[in-house]
């Protein structure tokens, strides 16, 4: 093999070794911003529902479906699969729980 061959693998090598993590970590953030995306606008209509004397405490979907609050369905971004109607949000933890 001669010197040109082994640089230009030896290059392909490291070029390889940061740009697949690289790729790898910006697909993960970018598939948790979606997710986070998601969890914002849940969790906002519910406390929107709340503070206008229209839920309890722990404001479901359906809840939120059936109020007007929401009027298309809440999907999983990345999955594409609609969450149950029985997910919800505890307001006063603001802690949600999606149901698939």
């Amino acid at each position: 093999m001669s010197n040109k061959k082994v640089v230009i693998l030896t290059v392909a090598i490291i070029a390889g070794m940061l740009i697949i993590p690289t790729i790898y970590k910006v697909h993960i953030e970018h598939n948790n911003r979606l997710i986070k995306v998601v969890e914002k606008e849940f969790l906002y209509y519910a406390k929107k529902c709340y503070y206008e004397n229209a839920c309890s405490s722990t404001v479901t979907l359906n809840d939120l479906y059936e109020k007007g609050y929401i009027n298309e369905e809440l999907a999983n971004p990345i999955t594409k699969k609609y969450y149950d109607t029985s997910s919800y949000v505890d307001i006063k933890t603001e802690e949600i729980t999606f149901i698939e």
